[in-house]
């Protein structure tokens, strides 16, 4: 745990010593804020929906940059064998670099909580669906990291690695969209792999098991993947 730990730290601290973080902070808040504030000012309704609306689309654009280069990086500088040769297995790499992406997203997160606070003070606030929103979030932005630690895994190049981790979380996205027009006997199978649905559940206040085995499964599975990636440098 320690040297998981180790490696968090130290990828948490590069986001903020270049200009990545700061970039990623601005556009979000930017974007979200203007969404919120045109809701509560401009149309009168002190509502988080359409936060909370946008969040699918907009982090699927927003965690790819995030992730690109956590071990593509590593791979195109030489560094990843270096990191390699100390006592840490590849399992333990993967693991802090998520940490770290998640620490970054708590961090966007957190930067948002003045919108519900703001919200309760001019209004009834749903509790009970804003703090399961806010735990769908976190749980969809660590989907979309594994997937971009997954691609960024695959590759030396940075823009390939990003293009992969689009490419991936689009067609999650983008599936659950479709629903309304596929036959009635693909649209559960749909919904089931859809990012989206699953989003949409946990924020209308319900947490259901299927949907947190889904998000554990898709983050297990990728940080599974790109842990074998790693991995079979050593047969090559």
């Amino acid at each position: 745990m320690r040297n998981v730990m180790a490696i968090a730290k130290r990828e948490f601290s590069a986001y903020f010593n270049s200009p990545i973080a700061y970039i990623v902070a601005v556009v979000y808040i930017t974007i979200s804020g203007y969404l919120f504030f045109k809701q509560l000012f401009i149309e009168g309704q002190a509502d988080m929906r359409p936060f909370f609306g946008l969040a699918p689309m907009l982090f699927l654009f927003i965690m790819p940059p995030l992730t690109m280069r956590l071990l593509a990086e590593e791979k195109r500088e030489g560094t990843l064998e270096l990191l390699l040769t100390m006592p840490v297995t590849d399992w333990q790499v993967v693991i802090g670099k998520y940490l770290a992406s998640i620490g970054l997203i708590a961090v966007l997160l957190a930067l948002t909580l003045t919108f519900p606070i703001t919200v309760a003070s001019l209004g009834p606030l749903d509790k009970g669906s804003t703090f399961a929103a806010y735990i769908g979030l976190l749980l969809m932005c660590g989907a979309y990291s594994a997937i971009g630690i997954m691609a960024s895994a695959f590759t030396r190049n940075q823009i390939v690695a990003l293009l992969i981790a689009v490419f991936i979380s689009f067609g999650l996205f983008l599936i659950g969209q479709l629903t309304a027009v596929l036959p009635p006997s693909l649209a559960p199978i749909a919904n089931a792999i859809s990012i989206t649905t699953r989003f949409q559940n946990i924020a209308r206040g319900v947490l259901d098991s299927r949907d947190l085995l889904y998000y554990a499964s898709m983050i297990f599975g990728c940080l599974l993947v790109a842990e074998t990636t790693l991995e079979s440098r050593r047969w090559r």
